[in-house]
This record gives structure tokens, sequence and C-alpha cells, in this order.
């Protein structure tokens, strides 16, 4: 595969990875990495990254794949917490929008666009004066000091909001507000992230897990870690070690000894797909609405609507996480409540949940060194052992900043965060793309839909993808089973971005396990097929992959079945997504 010498080091291919692990293996005690970041989520790869562009050297393990836990099961948003107003909390809601903004300008435009909102009103008086002037607001805190990113809003009388939105049930809805924010690809945009702090030099490595924590009297000096692909373990030794576990993170305080910690619990969200058909609205529009315990979008995602949330406190295994037919119903009569026409279970094309790390208070007089937010802490939790947790999606750079800075104050002061200026890979000559994207379409055969859908998925990271189309035109036919992504598509997730299994693919690299009613498994054996060559499998091996997949969305689709958390995990437990190694 030819890519662009500019993104050489960020391709993780096969090879690579031993290379990669190669150099967390020469982290010894006589030459230990500045800095290792355990948990590969959103705040693990934003630290790497953020560490990795200050001149740092860098590790980055993640037991299993890179945002596999709930940093690839959000509602997709990159949004300025427009609730949080509700709460008078203004210094978070400014940030936000902040980060929001820089994403869209300057450091991921590939990734992150608009979306437009509109936000129904059901009591013509009150909620237009109550959620008119919060947007309001929301839209000036935009407008402070720089140019907006996103238009301005405007108030939608009853005849209009139905014209931009038709599919409101306009018996009920009185009137609304459209007004903006921005979407992403959270799977996506966790493994590019990745992809940058390689490209700046860190060693990355995914399905590597934390089996300890190593010490010289009690100051953690790195981690043992083992390779779940070969079972081989060996030391990390670093200077300093930022624990970004998420739901996982009590877990990993306890592995350390830690005397002190955060305490993180898990609240499930879930999330059902539907038919673009199914919702007739104005393009790239979708609706927020309050519901009793948390907020309904009904967001537009290329073709289908994604339709959430739920809040519920979790109680099992976080890695069993499943939906019950009990959450499918929440969703589907919260969204009734505001649509014309009703959605039923034979409308939801796929189902997917994830865990909220809800970070509790920190307990007074623990004694531990701490820096707190509104939304996340950062706290020494043993000596040369930081740990983040809590925060939203949008705000994971000033986390990773945060984090970073506190663990490095001592052992690489005045190392100053770069990423404001520094985008993520694929930003750099994407506008110069988008802008030839008609060429780019004649050329190539693609529609307009195929080449935008292209063109957010890769950013200028593009070409290397067509590259492989030029060497083997094959290579640029639709799946048999999932035409809405190409054939070299599969072949560069597996060359370029990390790859070990089936379930990588089906599940983050693309998102086929709720964009497809098969949840993806009719296409599993002509993908297994194409990463297989990439990855050296043999038969069996790929036979393997594609039953334990088929095994896991049957146990996945069991537990929508029933009304039990309990019975979702124990079925989930007992068909893991990738094969157990031998």
């Amino acid at each position: 595969m030819s890519v662009t010498p500019a993104t050489q080091r960020s391709v993780l291919a096969p090879a690579t990875r031993d290379e990669h692990l190669a150099r967390l293996r020469s982290a010894t005690v006589d030459a230990p990495l500045d800095v290792l970041v355990v948990g590969g989520g959103v705040n693990g790869a934003g630290a790497a990254f953020d560490a990795a562009t200050r001149g740092l050297s860098v590790g980055l393990v993640e037991r299993e794949d890179w945002a596999s836990g709930t940093s690839s099961k959000s509602s997709k948003l990159m949004h300025g917490g427009l609730r949080y107003l509700q709460m008078l909390d203004f210094k978070l809601v400014a940030e936000a929008l902040r980060e929001r903004d820089l994403l869209l300008e300057h450091t991921a435009p590939h990734l992150v666009r608009p979306i437009k909102f509109v936000f129904p009103f059901f009591k013509k008086v009150v909620d237009r004066a109550f959620i008119g002037s919060g947007v309001m607001l929301y839209d000036a805190m935009q407008s402070v000091g720089r140019k907006r990113a996103v238009p301005f809003h405007r108030h939608l009388l009853h005849d209009k909001m139905l014209e931009v939105f038709p599919a409101l049930d306009g018996d009920e809805a009185v009137g609304a507000l459209e007004y903006y924010d921005a979407q992403m690809d959270d799977a996506r945009f966790v493994m590019m992230l990745v992809r940058s702090a390689a490209q700046h030099d860190a060693a990355v490595a995914n399905y590597t897990t934390v089996v300890d924590y190593l010490h010289e009297g009690k100051r953690v000096i790195g981690a043992r870690v083992r390779d779940e692909e070969t079972g081989e373990e060996f030391d990390v030794h670093a200077r300093e070690t930022i624990l970004a576990g998420g739901v996982w993170t009590q877990e990993q305080q306890e592995l350390a000894g830690a005397d002190a910690g955060l305490e993180v619990l898990a609240s499930k969200g879930i999330h059902i797909t539907v038919a673009r058909d199914r919702i007739p609205a104005v393009p790239d529009t979708g609706i927020i609405t309050q519901t009793e315990k948390s907020v309904l979008f009904i967001i537009p995602w290329d073709e289908y609507w994604v339709i959430g949330t739920t809040d519920t406190k979790w109680t099992e295994e976080p890695a069993a996480v499943g939906a019950t037919s009990s959450d499918i119903d929440y969703v589907l009569e919260h969204a009734n409540a505001v649509l014309a026409d009703d959605l039923d279970r034979s409308d939801v094309i796929g189902v997917y949940s994830g865990l909220r790390p809800l970070l509790q208070p920190v307990k007074k007089g623990s004694g531990a060194s701490t820096k707190v937010s509104r939304e996340h802490t950062v706290m020494e939790v043993e000596p040369g052992l930081t740990a983040i947790a809590g925060g939203k999606y949008t705000t994971y750079r000033v986390m990773a900043e945060d984090v970073v800075d506190f663990a490095i104050k001592d052992t690489a002061p005045g190392r100053t965060s770069l990423t404001t200026s520094v985008p993520v890979i694929g930003a750099q000559g994407y506008e110069e793309l988008r802008r030839g994207r008609a060429e780019l379409a004649r050329r190539y055969g693609f529609d307009e839909v195929r080449t935008d859908r292209l063109l957010f998925r890769y950013g200028s990271l593009l070409t290397d993808v067509l590259a492989l189309i030029d060497e083997d035109a094959s290579l640029g036919t639709p799946l048999e089973h999932a035409p809405r992504y190409l054939r070299a598509e599969i072949v560069y997730a597996a060359r370029a971005e990390g790859v070990r299994h089936l379930a990588d693919v089906l599940l983050r690299r693309t998102r086929l396990d709720y964009e497809t009613s098969d949840r993806g498994t009719a296409a599993a054996d002509e993908i297994a097929t194409l990463i297989g060559r990439e990855l050296g499998w043999d038969d069996e091996t790929r036979r393997a992959e594609v039953e334990t997949y088929r095994a896991f969305i049957d146990a996945r689709l069991a537990g929508e079945a029933t009304d039990s958390d309990a019975a979702v995990a124990a079925a989930i437990e007992a068909a893991p997504e990738v094969p157990t190694r031998n």
C-alpha cells in the first residue's frame, strides 16, 4: 500500500504493531518512557496525542480494541452542552463551545461537521421564553471574541416547524427553535487520535492488557502488560503513568494497590437506529427534547437515524453491557411522543449500548493531590500514577491537556500543550481535497453521497485508500452485503487502522452492527476474507472469527428480548466479540 510520506509513521499495520511492541519492551528502568497511558478510549488517546506532540516519549496500551468501551457508543455529538445552561454552568458550556469550534474549524474538520437541531415547544409561551433565552445565551457564548463556526439560531412558528421537520407531531408541538451543534463518528475519531499520537512517535498497541503495575517503593514506575495476541508478558517502565480507564478506573486503581482513588459509577445509555425514510425531514436536521430521565436525540446519520438515549444504573460486568427489551421500548415510546407517525420494533435496524462513567465527588481528607473541574477530575492515586475520569467527548482535548500537565509537572515541567494548533491526522490537505471532490467522484465513478461519506471518514487520508483502488480496481467495488463500504476500505482498515479481529471492522472501523438489520453478519464472510489475507489468517482462523462474531450478535439479540440486565450480561459474557486465545 502506498501512503504519503507525511502519514507513514501513523500507519497501524500488522508489522508496525510488532515494532510498537518492541519499543514498549525497550522502555527499561534505565531508559523509561516519559509517559505511559493506560486506556485507549478518547481520554487515553487524547492524552497520548497531547503528550507526544510535546516531544515526550509516550506509550499507549489498550486491553481490547481502540474505543471498544464507552468511546464507540456515544450519541456521536460534539456539542456545547446546552442542558448545562439549566444548571447555570456557564464556564463549562463556554469551554465546550470553544472546543467544538476548534474541531470544526481547525483541528478536525474532516471528522466533525455541523448539524442542525430542532427543539420543539409544547407550551407556547413558557417553552419559547425559557428554551429560547437559553439558546440565545448558548449562541451568544459562541460569538465572544471569535468568528462563529455555525449559524445563529432562529425561532420557528408552527407551520415553519413542520416545513423543516414534517415528521413532528403538529398536534402536540406548537413551535420550535432551530440551532446548530456538531457530530462525529466516535470510534473513528478515537482511532484517528491514536494514529495522530503514533505519527508523533508514540508507541501504541491495542489488545495489550495491564496485568500489574510496577513499583519502586511506593512510586509507580510503569506496568507489566500482556500481549493478548501471543500471551507474552513484559514490563514497560515509565517516569509517569496515566490511567484513563473510564468505567474500569476503580478496577485498575485496585490492581495498582492505590490507597486513594477516583470513584466511578456506570450508567447505561442505549441507542437504536431506524431507516431515514421512516422519519421525513429536511437533510441534516435532527430533533432534541427532554424526557423525565434523560435527553432524547433523533439524529440524522448517513442512511439512517440514531435515536437515544436512556440513563439507567448498570451494576453488571462493564464489558458485557447490552440493551434490554424495555430499554428499546423506552426509546421508541419517547420518540413516538414527538413524532406524527409512530415507530415500532419492526422499524429498528440496530441497537448499541454503552456505559457513561459517572464520576463521584472526591472525598475530603483523602490526602491525594487533585485537580477538579465541573465535569472531570485528575488525581494522583499513587506517586507516579495519575488518573482522570469524568468529562464529555467535546472537551477531550482540555482533559488531555489537564492530565498531562498534572502528570509531568515534576518530571518534565515546561513542556506545554500544542494541541490547539496541531490538527488530528487527515485534516491537513482536507479542504483542498474536498474542493476537488467533483473530479474525484468522476475519476472513480462515485456518486455524491459516497464521495462525501469517504471524505468525512478519512479526510486527506482518502488518497491512501484510493491508492489501493489504483493498484487493484476490484477494491473499488462495494461489499456485496454492505454496499455502503468499498472493499478498499476494509483492506485499508487491516493495513493502516490497527485491526486485529473481524469485530474491530464490523463494530468500529465500520458500524455494520447497527447499520444493517442483520447486524453485519451477512457481510462477515467477505470482510473476514479481505482482512484475513492482510493478517495472515488460515481458513480455521477465518472461520473462528466469523463464528465468534455471529455468536456475539446472537447474544446481543437474545439480550434485547429480555427485560433483565443480568440476563443480558450473562448472554454477552458467554459470547465475547473476539475469539479467545488458546
